[in-house]
């Protein structure tokens, strides 16, 4: 596949929306153990509550399950079959460690500083101009929003403070495709993934947004208290790692097999 088409592809929201509902059931036969794992991790806290340096060790448990999860759904995800998967590294019940394993670990992590840091500097901005507005303190304090300070310089901060969480925003959806393009590719692919996105932002963020719908369920259930105590955690727990991990893998996967414009089969140029 050239690398020229890569200005040219755009996501085909609806196609990639309705391959995630027919791989479904491919991600929970295949990543089972991986995905029961994953969920046995989480759910630790709601039966027993670790201290001390046990916290430690069950927080790092439970991030190594949820990357075999991600390996095995994301494997599964951006291949035609469970033959293809396979050659990628997927293990029996999607329980697999290896390279793949580390290169995923090794690309979040880059992704995670690189956001980090970004969100950093925009943060020094957004506070230095709020310093430098003058603002009426005592007027916020006692919430008299009209004597704050001038329209126009309380414009121009909303306009700084919807840019502020717009640019996060973009950079997260350029940078989801990370872990379906690491597998694919068979390399730490971080920063680059902005690349295979270029130009299908609004679809990503469209694709995840209707893929979080049992998130969203969720949150719901727990502001309206339906969910609550060790139960509520069960199933919040269930929701997230059984339904929710494998919709948005699959999403991602989907997304990245229609905008990738390199494979490994070809050199690299």
């Amino acid at each position: 596949m050239s690398h020229k088409d890569v200005g040219g592809r755009r996501l085909k929201l609806r196609i990639a929306l309705g391959r995630t509902l027919a791989v479904l059931p491919l991600l929970w036969r295949r990543a089972a153990g991986a995905l029961a794992l994953c969920a046995a991790a989480w759910l630790v806290p709601a039966v027993w509550a670790p201290t001390g340096w046990m916290v430690w060790l069950w927080g790092l448990a439970a991030i190594v399950m949820t990357v075999l999860a991600v390996g095995a759904l994301s494997r599964l995800a951006i291949s035609d079959d469970l033959g293809g998967a396979r050659r990628l590294g997927l293990g029996p019940l999607g329980l697999q460690a290896g390279l793949p394993e580390a290169r995923l670990i090794g690309a979040a992590l880059l992704c995670l500083l690189f956001l980090a840091m970004i969100v950093c500097i925009l943060a020094l901005v957004v506070l230095a101009v709020f310093g430098m507005a003058e603002l009426n303190v005592q007027a916020i304090q006692v919430r008299d929003w009209a004597a704050v300070g001038e329209p126009w310089k309380l414009g121009v901060l909303a306009a700084l403070g919807l840019g502020a969480v717009a640019v996060p925003l973009l950079l997260i959806v350029r940078l989801s495709l990370f872990a379906p393009a690491t597998l694919g590719r068979r390399q730490m692919v971080s920063l680059n993934s902005m690349g295979i996105a270029y130009g299908s932002f609004w679809q990503i963020l469209a694709g995840l947004i209707v893929t979080a719908l049992p998130k969203i369920v969720l949150l719901v259930l727990m502001g309206t208290g339906l969910l609550v105590g060790k139960a509520g955690q069960v199933v919040c727990v269930l929701g997230l790692v059984g339904l929710q991990l494998p919709l948005t893998l699959g999403f991602l996967g989907a997304a990245y097999r229609q905008l990738e414009y390199w494979s490994p089969e070809e050199p690299k140029r």
